[in-house]
């Protein structure tokens, strides 16, 4: 299972400690160090009421060789209300690679952007992306949080760190669903980790607590870490969506994945989902313009 923080802090502080009297401070950094407040609706991706948003998402983009710079030209050249990053900025989330990686492919939409941590920058989260995103919207990030866009309510979370029954992570998801029943079933969840992938890294039952917690009461769950596109059919009346083919060399995905409706392995590209309050129409788009999918999740 990947590392967890905040479950874990205790180890990760005597982690660090341990790496700092050893001379290898770098090699374990706090995981959960200088995180924003999780406690609601957050200011720091402002909530939109309008009746139409056009929200795009792609993680694993920032690539060293700038790989994510077509996909990033794609999204500049459209309609754009919000921008979900959806992790890594390769290949273990230094400030220089934030500088060097991200902020030239993807920086121009820090003003509109929502990240969540990917797994190659969590291990130097407290030095790379929360420095980052601090300075990008003047506080701290929280590690959890949910903000309103056209009658949905999108949830950001950290699959890097535990969900567990009993974690502060799961317990904060519980409690905001409990207290937003006036967004129903219009709930957008989004993370670094699928649940479910038939791509190389494939599905991940550790997040089966988060899904459970949300069937019933959300219409889709985004991902990125697979480095390709892929949408699977509801259960549990949620829809999967990878979105991960911002820009790092792509990855093959089994065509026989159980529920799998579509994917793309041979193209970089990003999703473009527009929210109403009752439904979302989503496409997947090639770099060159070419629309790869079309779907629309009622709510």
């Amino acid at each position: 299972m990947r590392l967890i923080g905040v479950a874990g802090a205790c180890l990760m502080l005597l982690l660090a400690a341990s790496a700092a009297s050893s001379g290898g401070g770098d090699a374990a950094q706090s995981a959960s160090a200088g995180f924003g407040d999780e406690s609601g609706a957050s200011a720091y991706v402002p909530s939109r009421t309008k009746p139409k948003s056009v929200v795009w998402a792609v993680g694993d983009g920032a690539a060293p060789e700038n790989a994510g710079g077509p996909v990033s030209s794609l999204i500049g050249s459209r309609r754009m209300e919000r921008f979900l990053y959806l992790g890594d900025v390769y290949e273990t989330g230094t400030a220089s690679e934030f500088t060097a990686n991200y902020d030239p492919a993807f920086g121009r939409f820090d003003r509109r952007a929502a990240p969540t941590v990917g797994n190659h920058e969590w291990r130097n989260v407290a030095t790379g992306y929360i420095p980052y995103w601090t300075q990008a919207k003047g506080s701290a990030p929280p590690e959890w949080y949910w903000f309103a866009a056209s009658g949905w309510q999108l949830i950001s979370l950290n699959s890097n760190d535990s969900v567990e029954e009993g974690s502060s992570q799961l317990n904060w998801l519980k409690r905001v669903v409990k207290a937003n029943p006036r967004y129903g079933k219009c709930r957008l969840a989004f993370e670094h980790h699928p649940r479910f992938s038939g791509g190389v890294h494939g599905d991940d039952p550790d997040l089966e607590p988060v899904w459970n917690t949300l069937a019933g009461h959300a219409r889709i769950f985004l991902s990125g870490h697979d480095h390709e596109m892929q949408r699977f059919a509801p259960h549990q009346g949620i829809t999967q969506l990878v979105a991960g083919s911002g820009g790092r060399e792509l990855y093959p995905v089994n065509a026989g994945e159980p529920g799998l409706v579509f994917f793309n392995d041979s193209v970089h590209g990003a999703l473009k989902l527009t929210l109403t309050p009752t439904r979302a129409v989503g496409h997947f788009i090639a770099t060159d313009g070419t629309v790869l999918d079309r779907f629309s999740v009622p709510c």
